[in-house]
């Protein structure tokens, strides 16, 4: 069994996450899926379709995929779930976005059946999981990290052990914070540049010569908010407006104010308000454009 690999949850990260995992591991990897079509398509890469059931009792090492913190704990904590069957040295790794106090509580349940837990939330998107050039923050013990940093490799060119459990989380819904705020300065930046006569193109392929320079700029500014292209198949406003969630609860949690957070989250909202809440997130824009036009 130690040559068998468990992935559960093969969504729009997930899906090229297994595929790279079953290519460059040379383990057996055994995925399981609500949506079959993902499942069909990894096939050929040798990826075996298999039930919760099944991947639990064969695999050593399970990696999760998940929308978020809801569908963490119910497949770990809900009847039937993981802990109910895990075994004596098995070690799950949750790569869904979830909350801090969750990872903390399933790494406190596992340790106490002799099992181990990483929260490795991964950041980057969802080309970077097909390339295999995902940033992946984990949290846990440093010898879990130890055991699981090779496979992590497989789907990823940077990972980072961050700390002890909930450390991962943590990093990863901070770098969501930061990602969605620099998106609204840009959003706005655009949105005044056209109202301007400032032709947008210009306005972004200079910025990427001076400070204001960033990966939202050259990826979610260039890519998505110039040409106006928000695919649904992508990092919707739904998720983002998660990440947010989680963000803005660790904050009230430390008696920090973050109203950068708030701010991004209003519009986010909006947007959703707008018709755009499984849209690519940079569509806040909308919600900005939206408020011009009043």
């Amino acid at each position: 069994m130690a040559d068998r690999i468990g992935f559960i949850g093969v969504g729009t990260m997930g899906e090229p996450m297994c595929r790279n995992l079953a290519r460059k591991s040379g383990a057996t990897v055994l995925a399981a899926d609500r949506n079959p079509e993902p499942l069909q398509r990894l096939v050929a890469d040798g990826v075996k379709t298999a039930s919760l059931d099944e991947i639990v009792a064969q695999c050593r090492t399970i990696f999760l995929s998940l929308p978020g913190g809801k569908e963490v704990e119910e497949v770990c904590l809900g009847s039937g779930g993981i802990l109910d069957k895990v075994k004596m040295g098995w070690t799950v790794v949750d790569c869904s976005t979830a909350p801090v106090s969750l990872a903390r509580r399933l790494y406190a349940e596992f340790e106490g059946k002799a099992s181990a837990f990483a929260d490795a939330p991964v950041a980057r998107t969802r080309q970077a999981a097909i390339d295999g050039t995902l940033s992946i923050m984990v949290g846990g013990t440093a010898e879990c990290f130890g055991r699981i940093e090779p496979l992590l490799r497989h789907m990823a060119s940077e990972v980072t052990y961050c700390g002890e459990a909930g450390a991962g989380q943590a990093v990863k819904i901070l770098n969501n914070m930061i990602l969605f705020q620099t998106g609204v300065a840009l959003a706005e930046a655009l949105t005044i540049a056209r109202a301007q006569g400032v032709d947008g193109k210009v306005l972004f392929e200079t910025l990427t010569k001076g400070s204001a320079d960033s990966f939202a700029l050259r990826n979610h500014g260039m890519k998505a908010m110039l040409p106006d292209v928000f695919p649904e198949r992508a990092f919707s406003t739904v998720y983002a407006l998660k990440d947010l969630s989680y963000a803005i609860q660790m904050a009230e949690e430390a008696g920090v104010p973050a109203l950068g957070a708030d701010v991004a989250r209003e519009l986010m909202e909006r947007a959703k308000e707008l018709g755009f809440d499984k849209e690519y997130w940079p569509v806040l824009i909308k919600a900005i454009e939206d408020g011009t036009s009043k």
